[in-house]
């Protein structure tokens, strides 16, 4: 480096003239304190506006599942004011208050009086799409099997429309409100005159209507199947083949059996035989009594001791078994491995069965010894 170096005056300043100071006085920012402050009431502000937005979710779409669905009932002049207090007494919804904001959001709603079934803790989109249905419009599927008794349907139907309720059912099955055309003259139950099927139940249905288009349809499928024509036929009214089909029903597991059963009771009826069939000692008694108790028990439906058909059909038949009591299996032919050994006027008829496997299938026999026989294989295979 050169130390040829020429300083100007400016290099070293020793003394500032006053001209070039120039007060212009102390600038300060905000303080840290306030700066803290507005920080803090705009991030609670935040947390505020977010918590009550999550709130606000949480009462239109609950956490979790829906429950069950209950029955919840429209008021003729019914208002959003006082529907939305009940759905949240009723713990339908968990904000009267949300609903009714919900509500006018989305337009509003026309209440129908009638019948709705709700879940509660459903979303709310989800409730007031189903109040705003009209009841005749809304369905619940309910399916009552073949081979249900009376009060297995009222059972059924309460348990998938809880409005409808059993006792209520039952009574009106039995009141003569609902009439059947198969029905004896001065009978008033509906037993074995209801088919059984899948019935789609509106939201403004009653018991009564329900059991009208049960016992129309019933009539519709006996008359397709030529039931009118029964007793030129089998010299049996429309009523006493519903009997013999309910008997089947209960009895048969598997088609094939159906119109084989259907022979055995005739051939019985003719010979005045006891019908013997275990379905009957079952209708209306104590599950835990024992067969053994049941066949020394004195009661009509007991065909163990009274002869001819029960009195009352005893559950309520479907096609197969009405189509199989219409239509029974004809008697075995003389080459048939049952009737070898019978007598020469010995006539070879199916007069017994039992069941012989666990699918329900049943075996048939002309004699006692036949019988006797079949009892022992079916014990042997577990099967009874």
């Amino acid at each position: 480096m050169s130390n040829n170096w020429n300083e100007d005056p400016w290099d070293v300043v020793d003394v500032v003239p006053d001209p070039d100071l120039v007060s212009h006085g102390q600038t300060r920012g905000p303080s840290r304190s306030l700066v803290l402050i507005v920080v803090s009431a705009f991030l609670a502000l935040v947390l505020i506006a977010g918590g009550g937005s999550l709130w606000y979710l949480r009462q239109v779409n609950p956490v979790g599942d829906p429950a069950t669905a209950v029955n919840f009932t429209v008021a003729i002049n019914d208002t959003l004011n006082n529907v939305s207090s009940r759905l949240e007494k009723q713990k339908i919804i968990t904000s009267a208050r949300v609903f009714r904001w919900y509500v006018g959001r989305k337009g509003g709603i026309t209440f129908y009086p009638g019948y709705f079934l709700l879940k509660p803790h459903d979303h709310m989109g989800n409730i007031m799409a189903a109040l705003n249905t009209p009841p005749e419009q809304t369905f619940t599927n309910v399916t009552f099997p073949e081979g249900f008794t009376l009060q297995q349907m009222a059972s059924r139907l309460a348990e998938k429309v809880p409005r409808l309720d059993a006792a209520n059912f039952l009574q009106q099955s039995k009141s003569g409100v609902v009439t059947s055309t198969f029905a004896p003259s001065g009978s008033t139950n509906l037993e074995g005159l209801l088919f059984p099927d899948t019935y789609q139940v509106s939201g403004d249905d009653t018991a009564t209507r329900v059991l009208q288009r049960m016992a129309g349809l019933m009539e519709r499928v006996g008359r397709q199947e030529g039931i009118s024509q029964s007793e030129a036929k089998l010299g049996l009214s429309p009523y006493e083949v519903l009997i013999v089909a309910s008997m089947i029903e209960r009895e048969a597991k598997i088609d094939a059996d159906r119109p084989k059963i259907a022979r055995v009771i005739y051939n019985r009826l003719r010979r005045k035989m006891l019908l013997q069939i275990d379905a009957t000692l079952l209708y209306n008694q104590d599950a835990t009594k024992t067969m053994s108790e049941l066949q020394k028990m004195d009661f009509p439906y007991n065909t163990y001791l009274y002869k001819g058909l029960p009195p009352t059909p005893i559950a309520q038949p479907g096609r197969a078994s009405i189509r199989a009591a219409l239509n029974p299996s004809p008697n075995p032919s003389a080459g048939d491995p049952l009737c070898v050994g019978l007598k020469t006027n010995e006539k070879c008829e199916y007069l017994y069965y039992v069941i012989a496997d666990k699918d329900g299938g049943h075996v048939f026999a002309a004699t006692l010894a036949q019988h006797e026989a079949n009892i022992a294989k079916a014990k042997l295979a577990g099967v009874m």
